[in-house]
């Protein structure tokens, strides 16, 4: 059955900085902070979360609708995934902004920095389409302020279970409106940095918002694996070992595809985690969000 992927549609610019950022940033001079990087290597790849996690869902069967916005420029970016089957009807070509731009710097740490340009993703709650029939789960990803409310509403509303993903845009959400997301949501889905945003904005800890009507929290770990929360209980999925380690942009997205699916299967959190997981690994051997393959990989499932 259908997944509804309600985030950003956006134009990735990764370069590599062949360097450590530590070595670059002084601690004792940030208030002064001018520094440059040489980045030899530079690509442009599809990206933002929505289009990530549509583009693992959809390798592994899944049924992803994307309910997104895209600038002037995104005929390129609609095609492709009309390429791949997806269903587009909710994405909206603004007529005026620029798709979303992220310019990433990767060191050889595997450290990012970011910046991004929400062009057309500040529209994204001008999409009042109603929700299609059908839907089975959804997810309420990175994307304009308003809309990522406007989404979370929509879903609880029309009896949909949906993980919350706050991401990047956490910190535009205040500790009221971060518990009042959770308090619709079925799931919630952060990384270990987030995590402790998120129970220092909300003032409880993971175990509490565990108790409540959640099926569940997942703290992403990078090669560690992920920790759950379930009820109260902490549960730690291991990591899966990757090849080799390429490129991490897109590793989070990927890794809520594989979620995504098993969840709407009906598999246990643990195991759609687990799935998650191996996806994951598998796109951090591939450059760029958008290029891995997932031939064989629910075979282990």
């Amino acid at each position: 059955m259908p997944a509804l992927i309600c985030g950003s549609l956006a134009y990735d610019t990764i370069t590599t900085f062949p360097g450590r950022f530590a070595d670059q940033i002084l601690p004792e001079q940030v208030h002064i902070l001018n520094v440059s990087f040489l980045v030899p290597t530079m690509r442009r790849e599809f990206g933002g979360c929505a289009g990530n996690i549509a583009y693992s869902l959809r390798l592994l069967g899944g049924e992803p609708v994307i309910m997104a916005a895209l600038g002037v420029d995104g005929s390129d970016y609609r095609a492709r995934l009309d390429a791949w089957g997806v269903n587009t009807a909710l994405v909206h070509s603004d007529p005026e902004l620029h798709t979303a731009q992220a310019i990433i710097i990767t060191d050889r740490d595997n450290n990012q920095i970011t910046a991004f340009h929400p062009g057309a993703m500040n529209n994204a709650h001008l999409i009042a389409t109603p929700l299609p029939a059908g839907l089975a789960i959804g997810i309420v990803a990175p994307d304009g302020r308003e809309a990522m409310w406007r989404r979370a509403n929509q879903m609880h509303a029309a009896g949909i279970p949906f993980v919350f993903d706050p991401g990047q845009q956490l910190p535009q959400f205040d500790g009221a409106e971060l518990r009042e997301f959770i308090g619709l949501a079925s799931w919630v889905a952060v990384n270990d940095y987030e995590a402790r945003m998120l129970c220092e904005r909300t003032g409880q800890s993971l175990a509490m918002m565990s108790e409540s009507h959640l099926k569940g929290i997942i703290v992403t770990l990078a090669a560690e694996g992920c920790e759950l929360w379930i009820k109260g209980q902490r549960t730690l999925v291991p990591g899966v070992a990757a090849t080799e380690v390429v490129d991490p942009t897109g590793c989070g997205d990927a890794f809520r595809g594989g979620l995504l699916y098993g969840l709407e299967r009906g598999w246990s959190l643990e195991r759609s985690v687990a799935l998650g997981n191996r996806v994951g690994a598998i796109k951090i051997a591939c450059r760029g969000p958008q290029n891995h393959s997932l031939e064989g990989v629910l075979a282990a499932a």
